[in-house]
């Protein structure tokens, strides 16, 4: 904690007054993110229901129920530069406010959706203000704390990221134990009503004094480049041949689009991604460890709503509630991470996360339909123990990076890590998952009509739906169903245990060791050289 004399002499870099409630401060930044994380984590409760047909759900199919999620976490990603120099450059928080205005609306539009190209793209609104609000909320909790508290202000801030984990599933099991399926994004409205009236009050406004230009190529460099690798993914599940003309050329052009944004970012005079910074290989490595952390959970929680529901039977909020250890754990150990860090140090505590991640995914290879459910709620709890042990020390070395007054772009280069990760992981763990489920399956469908063998192949759900379709001879297909997911679901844990095993060698290389403790004439020394 900050003492008075502590800012005397070190000179107070935040005002007395934000100083003094800076912990208020935070709770309606974490109110905030609350909301963007709630969304998404209410969502993977929903996607059983919103794919079954009407007018239960939408009948989306499995490529649709991926869009859905990636058109949120595309356009997010592929925004959050932009929302960061924007929030820089016009005030954090003018741009929090409007960023949660511009989700409210796209969550109430979403809750009304007809179909599922609608629900994409209300989705897509609702990413356009969240992309404004999640690099803001960390910029200004930059900005209203002194450098010696923020790492345990950014754990605190990381364990509401827990938190919403957390309310998540269990708030979309019970709306949707009583109403339909959009409540689940109408329960965003209120909220957002109660942060803005909040913000308004209390937060102060901070912008730096000297932003950046605005980089529109750049923005739209990156958004289709994401989508048309993303789209090519996904296209390359839902065949299951990734060898087909039509998925190589998607997924090449969004690899030159891409490769194209860097170099034109390298070369602009004011880019939205300054690639400089990657220069820093210690910077690169917590980067990396956030996006393959966000790639490896966002496919497993994808798969996980399946295998609970589809194959275990569990109801939505069954199936949220048996979520609850993950949150749990991120919730408890977030903000505590910092003095496991102080003990060990960065690399030894990223690398331990990283490791104990791998290890709960490879475990999910050896689960099966009738696995006794406390195993699953024990790897749920240490697969959060493990994520709160990464995030929390990787997003303070990121922060403290680069300068205070670049905290924006800090934040949003942080988060777009984030969800670039999470949506890759959606896309290739996904198709990852059909693809596996499709050639296990395909075999076992011979005695269905041909026009509904295709359709069947896609996922458990549409074999599902239509077993029941077609009465007591539809039976027959559900044993053979359940056998393929699992087994789907086994290759799919094992790709998401090698990418996090590839994270642990990545930061093991390149973040830093425990620093060592100054003695007690160099921290006179040290002291002596803050006051001069």
């Amino acid at each position: 904690m900050t003492s008075p004399a502590d800012r005397a002499a070190h000179g107070p870099r935040v005002p007395e007054a934000v100083h003094r409630r800076r912990w208020a401060i935070l709770g309606v930044l974490m109110l905030s993110l609350l909301i963007v994380v709630l969304d998404n984590s209410i969502l993977n409760v929903a996607i059983k229901t919103i794919s079954t047909p009407a007018p239960t759900g939408l009948g989306a199919t499995q490529s649709e129920l991926e869009w859905a999620i990636n058109a949120y976490t595309l356009v997010f990603a592929g925004l959050l530069f932009t929302a960061g120099l924007v929030g820089d450059r016009t005030g954090r928080k003018k741009v929090l406010i409007g960023g949660l205005v511009v989700f409210g609306a796209g969550s109430a539009l979403a809750a009304e959706s007809a179909s599922p190209g609608q629900l994409i793209a209300f989705r897509a609104l609702m990413a356009l203000g969240a992309a404004f609000v999640m690099p803001a909320t960390l910029a200004v909790l930059m900005n209203v704390f002194e450098r010696e508290e923020q790492p345990k202000a950014i754990g605190i801030w990381a364990g509401g990221v827990g938190l919403a984990i957390a309310i998540g599933p269990i708030t979309g099991g019970l709306l949707l134990d009583h109403f339909w399926w959009g409540s689940v994004f109408l329960v965003n409205v209120p909220i957002v009503i109660l942060a803005v009236a909040l913000m308004v009050w209390l937060v102060p406004d901070s912008r730096d004094p000297r932003p950046g230009r605005l980089d529109p190529i750049g923005v739209v460099l990156s958004v289709v480049g994401l989508v048309l690798l993303v789209y090519g993914i996904i296209r390359g599940g839902e065949l299951a041949d990734f060898t087909a003309p039509t998925v190589l050329s998607t997924i090449a052009a969004g690899l030159v689009v891409l490769a194209a944004f860097v170099v034109f970012e390298k070369r602009s005079d004011h880019p939205s991604l300054d690639v400089t910074y990657f220069k820093n290989k210690v910077f690169s490595a917590a980067m990396t460890a956030i996006a393959l952390v966000f790639f490896a959970l966002m496919g497993v929680t994808f798969f996980g709503v399946f295998y609970t529901q589809s194959v275990r039977g569990y109801s939505p909020l069954e199936s949220g509630v048996l979520m609850l250890p993950l949150a749990a754990a991120q919730l408890i150990f977030a903000p505590r991470a910092r003095l496991v860090v102080d003990r060990f140090g960065n690399k030894a505590t990223t690398t331990g996360g990283l490791i104990l991640l791998a290890a709960m995914l490879a475990a999910f290879a050896g689960f099966e339909a009738g696995t006794p459910i406390w195993l699953l709620e024990v790897v749920f709890f240490l697969m959060g123990t493990g994520m709160a042990h990464i995030m929390t020390p990787t997003s303070v070395v990121i922060m403290q990076a680069l300068p205070r007054e670049k905290a924006g772009s800090a934040s949003a280069l942080s988060n777009t890590f984030r969800q670039v990760g999470g949506a890759l992981g959606i896309a290739v763990l996904g198709s990852v998952l059909s693809t596996a489920y499709r050639n296990d399956i395909e075999g076992k469908l011979g005695l269905l009509p041909a026009g509904l063998r295709d359709k069947a192949g896609e996922s458990i759900e549409a074999t599902l739906g239509i077993a029941a379709r077609l009465g007591p001879q539809g039976k027959a297909l559900i044993g053979p169903a359940n056998d393929a997911f699992l087994h789907a679901m086994h290759v799919t844990a094992l790709c998401g245990t090698v990418v996090a095993l590839v994270g642990a060698v990545v930061v093991a290389v390149f973040l830093p060791g425990k620093e060592a403790v100054p003695q007690k004439g160099e921290e006179e020394e040290e002291l002596v050289a803050a006051v001069e």
